[in-house]
């Protein structure tokens, strides 16, 4: 558990000087006009696809895998929106890390469904909440930080500046984080009835993990970790939707609680996850993190790569 991260003298050296230039463009950008940042970051995502071409061809194969019955056009230009909100994502990041909670407020959209927050913390118990990788997902925590305070379940970051400034910026809107390793930090939160966020929509690896239908990829690696927090007598598990609209600002919504999940059958539990990632998905495609290698193990160990 960490709730603090302290500043250490040695930030300062040579070795952290790239860091703090990059964190003080960061900064400056942060206090410039929303409208004015959002287009600065579809900028950034442009020159992303222009020129990070690993990055793109991974959001292009990703995208045709899952939907491979849309034309072939609106998949590029699915491609370019999503890299352009990457970019945009990048800025999020900044606002999410410096802006005070009266900035927030100015592009809080909507927040539905938090009665079944207090439904569950009611029976004494906590909520595990699953939460899609969202490029705006840093905002949508400040946003529903104005009403609950979360706990983030995250890794942390390789170099220790970045972490200082990660971990101070995700605690004003989180009580403290959990490192991925600490099982037991997340699981005495949610006996203690915290809002906890949990991401399983990544490829973690073939380790405990079910090869299970993600749109139209029939066998993608889906983590069994949610149902080692989700079997726990201490919480309920419900999902988050977030979106960004034209006008930016931020629209989230907690979808009802997974009923007799999880049932015994990992398989058809982390379907049932998988189709919430789905729903939640669906609502903005453009905005969910595409250029994360999905599909990276196969049941195959010998099919092809991303880049084969």
């Amino acid at each position: 558990m960490v709730n603090n991260s302290p500043f250490k003298w040695s930030f300062l050296g040579p070795r952290y000087w790239f860091t703090w230039f990059g964190v003080f463009i960061l900064y400056i950008i942060s206090w410039l006009p929303q409208k004015l940042q959002l287009a600065l970051g579809r900028l950034l995502g442009r020159l992303v696809h222009r020129f990070m071409k690993s990055r793109r061809h991974i959001a292009e194969v990703n995208i045709k895998r899952c939907f491979p019955d849309m034309p072939a056009a609106e998949q590029q230009a699915l491609v370019l929106s999503n890299l352009e909100n990457t970019g945009v994502g990048m800025i999020e990041t900044a606002m999410s890390w410096w802006w005070p909670d009266w900035r927030v407020k100015k592009v809080y959209g909507s927040v539905k469904g938090l009665e079944y927050f207090e439904q569950i913390q009611q029976s004494g118990k906590g909520i595990l909440m699953i939460v899609p990788h969202i490029l705006h997902l840093e905002m949508a925590s400040r946003v529903m930080g104005l009403h609950y305070q979360g706990i983030g379940f995250y890794r942390p970051h390789n170099n220790p500046l970045m972490e200082y400034f990660i971990t101070n910026g995700r605690l004003r809107s989180n009580e403290f984080v959990v490192g991925k390793r600490d099982v037991k930090g997340l699981l005495n939160a949610l006996k203690n009835k915290k809002l906890c966020y949990y991401l399983p929509d990544q490829d973690y690896g073939r380790q405990r993990c079910e090869f299970a239908p993600f749109f139209a990829v029939q066998d993608t690696a889906t983590t069994t970790g949610t149902l080692l927090f989700a079997t726990s007598k201490h919480c309920e598990t419900v999902s988050l939707i977030s979106r960004r609209d034209e006008q930016g600002k931020y629209h989230l919504e907690v979808r009802p609680m997974l009923e007799n999940f999880p049932s015994g059958d990992n398989l058809a539990d982390v379907t049932r996850v998988n189709q919430r990632i789905e729903e939640a998905i669906n609502v903005a495609p453009e905005q969910y993190m595409w250029v994360h290698r999905r599909f990276k193990t196969r049941p195959d160990e010998n099919a092809p790569s991303y880049y084969q």
